[in-house]
């Protein structure tokens, strides 16, 4: 077999992603006996039109919620529907079975917000700007 060729890219077609997500579920499914890797979107929806306006980007797997991204405007901040939106998440993932959960903030982000709902830092890596470091960030769910 020839080696591969390796590309560095920005943009992956679906089909690529496809091929990752499938590989990753063959080997999950060797290594732990089952793959159960499943999104899960909580996304705030103007009322007027529909369009997404933020929402939170998770998934959830082998008993874990995994916050990908999270983001709503300015605008919309401060009224409750982060934490409305946090619960919805938190909430399907235990019914989805999920034991625990895992993300990861940056410190001019949300930190405080997570741990006023119970979440608590459990690393920390320093990254660009300087005094600026990613918080990572755990909790157990029931």
């Amino acid at each position: 077999m020839n080696e591969p060729i390796l590309v560095l890219t920005d943009d992956a077609s679906d089909e690529a992603r496809g091929i990752v997500d499938e590989g990753l579920a063959d080997h999950g499914v060797e290594q732990a006996g089952q793959w159960d890797a499943r999104p899960l979107y909580v996304l705030a929806r103007a009322a007027v039109d529909g369009h997404v306006l933020g929402g939170f980007i998770c998934r959830t797997s082998l008993g874990l919620l995994f916050i990908e991204l999270a983001f709503l405007p300015r605008e919309l901040r401060k009224q409750g529907l982060g934490t409305r939106m946090l619960r919805m998440a938190e909430t399907e993932a235990v019914r989805r079975g999920c034991c625990g959960g895992v993300l990861y903030t940056i410190s001019f982000q949300a930190p405080e917000f997570y741990k006023r709902h119970g979440w608590r830092e459990f690393g920390r890596v320093p990254c660009h700007p300087p005094g600026t470091s990613r918080i990572f960030m755990t909790k157990a769910l029931s």
